[in-house]
């Protein structure tokens, strides 16, 4: 896991290929490498050492014909594999995933991608042909945010401060703000909360040649899975979805340095557990991180250490406070550069802090299995409507329309999604994996990540388990009224009864009660700011006949508080 910066035209320039490194050099404390042709191209890298810790693999990484540069982000978790096809071909010089990454494009092209099991965006300059190759991961995990500037130069980082630290001019984009404020929507298009600042799609690629810019699609679920449902019986499907689970767990424990996994009580992370423990064996050591509020209605510590009675991993519970908010909110949110999803994230982030701390850099969780399986109670509505955003768990709107002035909500547009399926269920489960919840989660968790300068590894995302989970029919995924159908009774013989039982619970903390007393006054002086930077889009009286609504709980949620306090945190 890594950070990866350029720029391509007449802006390249090593000042600002520096500036750009220096913005996110949490991304790689080990290792900082640029290479610089000005007025043409600049690469720059932070290097988190993860694979092959020598400096041989430092990058930017340059091919043993000195004609290819690259520069990568993530993880190729298959790399002993594809390398074993190109050992005729080429003479390795490192044991890391990133020569092989590299030798793998000399060999086929783009086709590359196609053979990718893992995380990542990435970057190869032909400096033959002076041509620019970038792809980034199926699902869009690691980021690959660009810029193009008025006289054609073409720049991208990992992370948008690096665009603005490298002279870019920070612009709201005023549409995205408002479809966030009204519909509550993000990270679901290629737009940016900043105007001109555009991300490279999940499952695209990108290249320049001869200065003209072109972007395709290499992957599309729906040609991979079809329309038909798999005829076969659920044991034989059962049987080929536990032997992916074996597989995404063997590759995501290639690593050189300690691997821990976060965890929760439910039923996605206690499955993870379960089968780390399954692949790992009975004597595995792998420490597991939790964290907790002292909020006995929020807290899963009571799950989590009912299934680490059983599979004996040591557990380290990682406290939050209420009052270690204020400061943690503000660095975090210095770090996403867009908004994030509150007190949960902030809570998470902590994890990583406490890993970090003792020396295990990369962690694992156990996102997109409810996006696999059906999890969320929305699904269970064959009526649900497709375009309308949903909290999970609140029946009170989530967003206050009415506190934003006309002229501004004017400006929202209105939201499709694809429906590359006959029934709705697939389509809501496509709409979720690919433009709302797993995008939006993707961003905060790589951000709260490399906040700490460690790597988050996410086995259920494997390609290989959605495609054969979108061929399954609705009976295999939901049975009267109980989520997840499949994977319940896939873990019986591997998990508590009363996990595998359990109903899917949001990850909550006590947000919403803490708005209310102990982060009160904070709330109101963000708040106070959001109105003061941004009049234009708010109904300053309605907003806070809202926030005393909210204070005297006539609000089962409290998105739209902490929508407020965001824009306060980041002054725009």
């Amino acid at each position: 896991m890594c950070g990866i910066v350029g720029i391509v035209g007449n802006d390249a320039n090593l000042n600002r290929l520096q500036n750009m490194l220096s913005a996110q050099a949490h991304r790689g404390p080990d290792s900082t490498g640029t290479f610089n042709l000005e007025n043409i191209v600049s690469l720059g890298h932070n290097r988190l050492s993860i694979i092959d810790l020598s400096n041989a693999s430092n990058q930017p990484f340059l091919s043993s014909d000195y004609r290819y540069y690259v520069v990568f982000n993530g993880e190729i978790y298959n790399y002993l594999e594809i390398k074993k096809q190109l050992e005729n071909d080429f003479d390795f010089h490192t044991t890391g995933d990133t020569e092989v990454l590299l030798n793998a494009y000399i060999k086929w092209g783009a086709d590359c991608l196609e053979k990718l099991i893992g995380m990542f965006s990435f970057v190869i300059w032909d400096n033959q042909n002076k041509s620019f190759f970038a792809a980034r991961d199926r699902l869009g995990v690691k980021p690959f945010y660009y810029h193009i500037s008025s006289n054609g130069s073409f720049y991208f980082a990992s992370e948008i401060k690096s665009i603005f630290a490298a002279g870019v001019e920070k612009v709201v984009n005023n549409t995205v703000w408002a479809n966030y404020l009204s519909q509550g929507s993000y990270d679901n298009s290629i737009y940016t909360f900043w105007e001109n600042i555009i991300q490279l799609e999940s499952g695209h690629y990108l290249t320049i040649i001869d200065g003209k810019l072109e972007i395709n699609r290499y992957y599309y679920l729906f040609d991979k899975t079809g329309e038909d449902f798999d005829p076969r019986p659920i044991e034989e499907v059962r049987e080929e979805y536990f032997s992916i689970l074996q597989d995404t767990i063997k590759l995501r424990f290639r690593a050189d340095v300690p691997v821990g996994i976060n965890i929760s009580g439910g039923l996605d992370s206690s499955a993870l557990l379960a089968m780390v423990n399954n692949v790992q064996g009975q004597d595995s050591h792998v420490k597991a991180f939790s964290f907790y509020t002292n909020d006995d209605r929020y807290d899963e510590l009571p799950w989590v250490e009912q299934m680490i009675s059983k599979t004996k991993h040591p557990l380290e519970p990682v406290l939050l406070t209420a009052k270690e908010i204020p400061d943690l909110a503000q660095a975090l949110q210095n770090i996403q550069d867009e908004p994030y999803g509150g007190i949960p994230t902030i809570a998470y982030s902590q994890i990583f802090k406490s890993a970090r701390a003792q020396g295990i850099i990369v962690l694992l969780d156990g996102q997109g299995m409810d996006e696999q399986w059906a999890g969320y109670d929305y699904y269970r509505n064959q009526n649900q409507e497709l375009n309308k955003a949903v909290i999970q768990g609140s029946k009170d709107n989530p967003f206050k329309s009415s506190t934003l002035r006309t002229d501004f909500s004017s400006l929202s547009t209105s939201i499709s999604y694809p429906t590359p399926y006959n029934d709705n269920l697939r389509n809501l489960q496509y709409r979720d994996a690919f433009y709302t919840k797993i995008p939006r989660a993707l961003r905060f968790n790589d951000r709260v990540s490399m906040m700490y300068s460690t790597e988050l590894r996410e086995p259920f995302l494997d390609l290989r388990l959605f495609e054969l989970a979108f061929k399954q029919r609705p009976e295999y995924k939901i049975d009267g009224n109980v989520g997840k159908y499949f994977m319940r009774e896939l873990l019986k013989t591997m998990l508590p009864g009363n996990v595998v039982e359990a109903p899917k619970r949001p990850l909550q903390t006590p947000q919403r009660e803490w708005l209310k007393n102990e982060l009160k006054d904070w709330a109101y002086q963000n708040i106070t700011l959001a109105l003061a930077s941004k009049p234009e889009w708010f109904n300053k009286e309605e907003v806070w006949n809202t926030w005393d609504n909210f204070q005297a709980g006539k609000s089962d949620n409290s998105f739209y508080i902490w929508q407020w306090i965001t824009i306060g945190l980041m002054k725009v």
